[in-house]
């Protein structure tokens, strides 16, 4: 069963203009790994935690090093399992989440479905 759905773009071009006036924000936005990605990458991850945010319906626990994102270039894109986020997907009912991600013509969106957690992965692992 989905609990939840989340979808968000950003203009790059705006973003990376927003890099650049505030320096810092790729910092705090963004683990080491994530923030020296091209432009259009970040901007996709912003999207990504944006969208995640919004298929929990909040962020309550989760700051944004919380919502990192890997690719490998075998594999498609994935939540990390940081113990922020885990906690927070417990709190919900929610198994890990499913993310897509693109960029195309100056935008970049991100998709985030996030699914209850089986009954059986609870019990198995003690969730009550």
């Amino acid at each position: 069963m989905i609990l939840g759905i989340g979808v968000d773009t950003v203009d790059i071009a705006r973003f990376e203009r927003t890099l650049a006036r505030t320096p810092r924000l790729r910092e705090r936005l963004f683990t080491e790994a994530e923030r020296y990605l091209p432009v259009h990458s970040v901007a996709a991850r912003f999207a990504a935690k944006e969208a995640l945010i919004k298929a929990l319906g909040g962020s309550d626990g989760l700051n944004w090093h919380d919502m990192e994102i890997v690719r490998d270039t075998d594999r498609p894109p994935a939540f990390v399992r940081t113990d922020r986020l885990l906690a927070a997907l417990a709190l919900a009912g929610a198994a890990m989440p499913h993310v897509s991600m693109t960029h195309d013509g100056g935008f970049a969106t991100a998709f985030v479905v996030v699914e209850a957690r089986a009954p059986e992965a609870e019990a198995a692992e003690g969730v009550r």
